[in-house]
């Protein structure tokens, strides 16, 4: 008779390969499919917002 890993031992199994990926390079995996996305000429649905450097208060202090 051969041993089926049942559902839970697949699970387990799956978690435990997640698990082990340091954080580290899921973050730069994340950031380089970020970058790749937004490469792409055309693109369906909202586009990524840049960071907008506001003039505030204190910046329009210093220029009179």
């Amino acid at each position: 008779m051969k041993y089926e890993p049942s559902d839970l031992d697949k699970f387990n199994a799956l978690v435990d390969r997640v698990l082990a990926v340091p954080h580290s390079v899921i973050k730069e995996r994340v950031e380089e499919e970020r970058k790749r996305s937004a490469a792409k000429a055309v693109r369906p649905g909202p586009k990524p917002k840049g960071r907008v450097k506001r003039s505030g208060a204190s910046d329009r202090a210093s220029m009179n």
